[in-house]
């Protein structure tokens, strides 16, 4: 138990700087399209920076998340792979745009740069259309598992699922998952909420 406190305590700030990082690339995507065009350009690899550190810091909380649910918790060890692998594909994905934009001297031929690796046999689907829904299916599964476990308030998962949503409805409401984010994982960075949370339930 004195090992899974202290795993929590050196991983609360990855839940922050996560859902922050997360939230900075959406404002910065925001902003980036006002000209009516994202990218190539300082705000375009600046956003797309921030999400892969932010994806970094995610994994760690996947990591630490596993971890509380306990060694042989077959349903976390599921989740964190899939979150794991989601999150590759989106290091892939953003790794590809950042790269594209820097090679780039317009929107139009970043487009056609990173057309060319989409075109690569299993990219589209592995990286694109599938593999990066697995990053919010892993969250959500290892979410509910430390519910299940009373490790976290049922609105903790909820949360996480509603801002996985977000991002599919327009990528405009980046922000806002972020804030969602950050609200679902304030029981492991704030570990009294959690308490106050689950003892009044």
């Amino acid at each position: 138990m004195r090992a899974k406190n202290r795993t929590m305590t050196s991983h609360r700030s990855d839940f922050v700087l996560a859902p922050a990082l997360f939230g900075a690339y959406g404002l910065i995507r925001i902003l980036d399209g006002l000209d009516g065009e994202r990218g190539p350009g300082l705000a375009w690899t600046a956003g797309h920076l921030c999400f892969v550190v932010g994806l970094f810091f995610f994994v760690r909380g996947f990591v630490a998340m596993r971890a509380l649910a306990g060694p042989r918790d077959r349903w976390a060890t599921a989740g964190l792979v899939a979150a794991v692998a989601g999150s590759f594909a989106l290091t892939v994905q953003f790794g590809v745009d950042i790269v594209t934009g820097l090679m780039a001297d317009s929107h139009a031929e970043m487009g056609r740069l990173s057309d060319n690796f989409g075109s690569l046999p299993g990219a589209e689907l592995a990286f694109y259309a599938v593999g990066p829904m697995f990053f919010f299916v892993g969250q959500v599964i290892l979410g509910l598992r430390l519910f299940a476990l009373r490790k976290l308030p049922v609105w903790s998962p909820c949360l996480l699922f509603t801002a996985s949503l977000l991002p599919l409805t327009t990528k405009d409401l980046i922000p806002l998952g972020a804030v969602l984010l950050l609200a679902g994982y304030a029981p492991l960075w704030r570990p009294s909420a959690s308490r106050t949370a689950l003892t009044s339930a």
